[in-house]
């Protein structure tokens, strides 16, 4: 599905506004307490859209960081157990940025892999995803170096680009043109081509500069070199307090918990877990292969670069660099990332980009 169209602030006013009004759910970057974050809206005046890059990203909309799986409740020898609901009412996320809307089609890979994930594709069928170009936030940006860009349509239903008095809108799905025929008096004839044009070039050239490496390089000498002394004091910088994958809009790793509500009741629970902190690869004998901090960080970069594209096609990162701005101890990724682009090629017999 292709088009243009064009949305004015007054008439984006308006379809908030009517989406508001028919009993749709809208979500938009809020500025709270000093931060910006993904949040509930019935007015677009509450929206900080163009504003700084939410400090969380999409991810916990679509795979909250506690959720429960299942309720279960035993009477005598019988054991009842109570279903979660697995279809969402329909929601719009106005003025998510690229990176972060990508990062839910690269998850779509893992979430559909062996196994359905009925509570994320629940999520992300109720979703319709209205994405702004994003002008570059900060040195910390590298969406350019895999694969993306300030201005990327992954994962958006409507992609949006800032002109003189609204947005040169880009119909990317069939969610999207839906939205837009819903929707008629929102939306006029495109215009600002041009401009939206300048301003894509402009945002690419600055993102761009920030880090310039060549992801299948990357990936080819990582499948390589797995023991290779470059990990060894990488992590030394590392706490392993899993901020980096608690920001982070595409770690999806999780620990499943059975918690008691009494003695005769329970439910069972998912959560967010990280492989960089010490237990999470903890054997039930007590061994820990990764039994210190550079293996778990060696897993974060290989899972990312190599094993997940390997399996799945897609590199498991946007680029957003939330990890490089959380860490507290400084920890850059954009540097691995150039260092790694660097180290001596010796691609492994069979491996290709």
């Amino acid at each position: 599905m292709s088009g243009e169209r064009f949305l004015s602030t007054e008439r984006g006013e308006r379809l908030v506004a009517d989406l508001t009004l028919s009993g749709v759910r809208v979500y938009a970057p809020v500025e709270a307490q000093g931060r910006t974050e993904y949040g509930l809206i019935k007015d677009l005046r509450e929206a900080a859209l163009g504003g700084p890059l939410p400090g969380m990203s999409l991810k916990s909309l679509f795979f909250p960081p506690t959720e429960p799986l299942f309720r279960w409740r035993q009477s005598g020898s019988e054991v009842a157990l109570e279903a979660v609901p697995t279809t969402f009412e329909p929601m719009v996320i106005l003025g998510v940025r690229p990176c972060d809307a990508a990062s839910l089609a690269v998850l779509d890979g893992v979430m559909g892999w062996d196994y359905k994930d009925e509570l994320w594709f629940g999520r992300r069928q109720a979703a319709t995803i209205l994405t702004i170009a994003c002008p570059g936030f900060d040195d910390a940006c590298f969406c350019s170096a895999v694969g993306l860009g300030p201005d990327a349509s992954k994962g958006s239903d409507l992609l949006l680009v800032p002109v003189e008095g609204g947005y040169h809108v880009e119909i990317v799905s069939d969610k999207g043109a839906a939205l837009v025929k819903a929707h008629p008096a929102c939306f006029s004839d495109p215009r600002g081509r041009e401009s939206a044009e300048a301003f894509r070039q402009q945002a690419r050239r600055r993102v761009g500069s920030n880090l310039e490496i060549d992801p299948h390089r990357v990936r080819a000498w990582l499948a390589g070199h797995f023991e290779d002394r470059f990990f060894d004091g990488l992590g030394l910088r590392c706490h392993g307090c899993g901020a980096c994958a608690s920001v982070c809009p595409t770690c999806h790793c999780f620990d499943i918990v059975d918690e008691p509500e009494g003695l005769l009741a329970g439910t069972r629970r998912r959560h967010w877990d990280t492989c960089q902190t010490g237990k999470f690869t903890v054997h039930a004998s007590g061994h820990n292969p990764r039994a210190d901090q550079n293996p778990r960080f060696r897993q974060r970069v290989m899972h990312k670069f190599w094993i997940y594209p390997a399996k799945f096609g897609d590199v498991l990162c946007t680029g957003c660099g939330r990890c490089t701005r959380a860490c507290p101890a400084g920890q850059n990724l954009l540097e691995i990332l150039g260092q790694l682009d660097r180290q001596p090629q010796q691609i492994p017999e069979g491996m290709t980009s």
